[in-house]
């Protein structure tokens, strides 16, 4: 197969097929040198002209699934913090924990008193002199981004709250910000009014050091929407009862009870787990 294959992206948008790219997403899963060289031949014995993007993802999760499951769930991670809907609200906890990783202090879901009116914020978070509003976007669609329209809406409410911390903080050397969480992608116009107006944004990719996903390598953390030894509809009911990350199970392993299956099940369950967390 020649090497200038067009592929089809989730936005529609073609673009041309690049092995390195495969190569280091396997790279990242953990798969072995030699599993990962095996997945390449394959994907590449599947190749023809306008083929998506989510044909040859499939392709390469079905062969991990089978041979290396914790890579799969690694593999499959952004697609895992997707099926964190269909509300925000998992995304914002895991949000949190990211930063709760990187030593900020952090409240989720609080109402914040601002200079005109209060705001329920997503998730505040402190560290050394910094203090952040931190505002969680989740789409569970990957072609969805955040045009320039959330970080002028995020800016008027961060302003607004900011002006109240400022009265109560006079003397002090603390600093104020807001910060877009995403899990998809941010405009062009979105990234340039948040740095004209001096906003964080996070997205999936972006920034080029501290994204999302090297948020995600660095800490380990996983939803629990990437195991496979657990349903769709089990993922929901944990969802539901605010467990989001893996690491909640090792914890507290009796959560598993809520889901009503059999002991050779939930060791099935904490084997994933353990190795997808590399404990």
């Amino acid at each position: 197969m020649k090497n200038d294959t067009t592929i089809i992206k989730r936005s529609l948008k073609s673009a041309v097929f690049i092995e390195d790219k495969l190569r280091h997403s396997l790279e990242r899963s953990g798969a072995s040198d030699s599993l990962i060289e095996k997945i390449i031949i394959e994907v590449k014995n599947i190749l023809y002209e306008g083929i998506s993007t989510k044909e040859i993802y499939k392709k390469a999760f079905s062969m991990l699934k089978k041979e290396a499951l914790p890579a799969a769930g690694r593999y499959k991670l952004k697609k895992a913090i997707l099926e964190l809907g269909p509300t925000g609200y998992p995304f914002e906890k895991f949000v949190a924990a990211l930063l709760q990783f990187q030593s900020y202090e952090i409240q989720v879901g609080t109402i914040v008193q601002g200079h005109c009116v209060a705001h329920e914020v997503d998730v505040i978070a402190e560290k050394n002199n910094s203090k952040y509003i931190v505002e969680c976007k989740f789409h569970s669609d990957s072609s969805r981004h955040c045009n320039v329209k959330i970080p002028l809406y995020i800016q008027s409410r961060f302003v607004d709250i900011k002006k109240e911390w400022m009265k109560k903080s006079s003397g002090d050397k603390k600093q104020f910000q807001g910060w877009i969480f995403t899990n998809t992608r941010f405009t062009k116009d979105a990234i340039q009014y948040a740095n004209c107006s001096n906003l964080k944004l996070t997205a999936w990719s972006f920034p080029k050091e501290g994204s999302l996903k090297e948020r995600i390598d660095l800490s380990g953390l996983h939803p629990i929407t990437c195991l496979s030894t657990i349903t769709m509809k089990e993922k929901e009911q944990l969802l539901k009862r605010e467990v989001v990350l893996c690491k909640s199970i090792i914890t507290e392993p009796d959560v598993l009870n809520l889901l009503n299956i059999k002991e050779i099940r939930k060791k099935k369950i904490m084997k994933e787990i353990k190795e997808l967390c590399r404990l």
